[in-house]
């Protein structure tokens, strides 16, 4: 989190009456997806038409798709939402667990730069849609005196509608800034031989705490349009590598994993194959009465992970006659996922700081 302790101060042979310039530094602006504020009806309204407006996300016609949207989708959708999100909030802390995770990774992975860097990074996060909002955030950066910004979107995978939306906020945030800052991004990092390693330590020991080993594990990526991958969009490609990737660290055979993707809206054909329909059939088809699910395209256990896998796509499981079902939790601010996001932040600083 932003450390204002350094006061800024008027530089050396100016005149009095000049502002005051806070010592440089350099940020480092973890990003995520987004949360409502609350589940009520209006806190869920304005967080999707947010989400479900942007151009990345949905990219129909808005003379199509912003009547359909604002007349019917955003007059019953928040009322389902919010039943869902309603079913995994943290009351105690009065806020979604996709924020209360965020902030524990911002902080471990603040301790570990400034173990690193000493006082020379800021850290903080953003979300996309939602608060705190990536302007807002920018703004403080700057105001920290961060003359060079690291902008670190904690998405594995490159997608349009996740890693690129989320960049363009970036970018449109830098756009207000008076004294614009030296700005990077950071590559997707889904081959990244410490993320795969922090994802098979986490296989690992949920196989380990299950008294039957289950016959095969469903790697479960967030969905998008199958159009998107026909147009260029490298998601698919990069989650059917992690899959690979997990499966040779894990010395496991084909038949032991699985790739599928979930979260389908709309009526377009999506990547396939689709995760509650797959799990059914595994069940009724292949007699898999006992399966694993991973979320590796999820830095944080979010609603699509808590609410999606561990109740939806389970009922569509055990309907179908399987019998044990396991979700592993996202790596969310395990040591080994820390260690991995940290490297790769060192990685992008070179040449920033030694």
């Amino acid at each position: 989190m932003l450390d204002a302790s350094k006061a800024a101060t008027r530089p050396a042979h100016a005149p009095a009456d000049h502002p005051k310039v806070a010592a440089e530094k350099v940020g480092i602006l973890l990003a995520n997806l987004g949360t409502p504020d609350n589940y009520d009806y209006w806190s869920m309204r304005r967080y999707l038409n947010e989400f479900l407006s942007d151009r990345r996300v949905i990219d129909y016609s808005p003379w199509l798709w912003q009547p359909l949207l604002q007349l019917v989708i955003l007059s019953k959708r928040p009322f389902s939402s919010g039943e869902a999100y309603k079913s995994i909030w943290n009351e105690d802390k009065g806020e979604s667990p996709l924020m209360t995770i965020t902030k524990a990774q911002t902080a471990r992975i603040a301790k570990a730069m400034q173990d690193r860097y000493g006082d020379q990074v800021e850290v903080d996060f953003c979300m996309r849609y939602g608060n705190p909002s990536t302007k807002s955030k920018v703004r403080k950066l700057v105001e920290a005196g961060c003359r060079r910004i690291l902008f670190f979107p904690l998405y594995p995978h490159y997608a349009g509608a996740t890693s690129a939306t989320a960049n363009d906020a970036f970018f449109r945030a830098l756009m207000d800034e008076k004294w614009q800052p030296t700005a990077r991004t950071v590559d997707p990092y889904f081959s990244h031989p410490l993320y795969i390693e922090a994802l098979a330590q986490s296989i690992e020991r949920a196989y380990a705490g299950l008294e039957t080993r289950p016959d095969i594990l469903v790697c479960s990526y967030h969905g998008v349009p199958k159009r998107y991958l026909m147009e260029g969009d490298p998601y698919h490609c990069q989650c059917q590598k992690t899959t690979r990737l997990l499966k040779e660290r894990l010395g496991w055979a084909d038949t032991e994993i699985t790739t599928t993707f979930q979260s389908r809206f709309g009526p377009e054909e999506w990547l396939k194959p689709y995760t509650v329909e797959e799990v059914a059939r595994l069940a009724e088809e292949d007699g898999k009465k006992r399966i694993a699910v991973c979320a590796p395209a999820f830095s944080a256990d979010c609603i699509e992970t808590l609410e999606e896998i561990n109740e939806e796509i389970k009922e569509s499981f055990e309907e179908a006659g399987g019998e044990e079902f396991t979700y592993i939790p996202c790596l969310n601010d395990d040591d080994a996922h820390i260690a991995a996001l940290s490297a790769v932040i060192e990685d992008n600083l070179e040449g920033w700081l030694d």
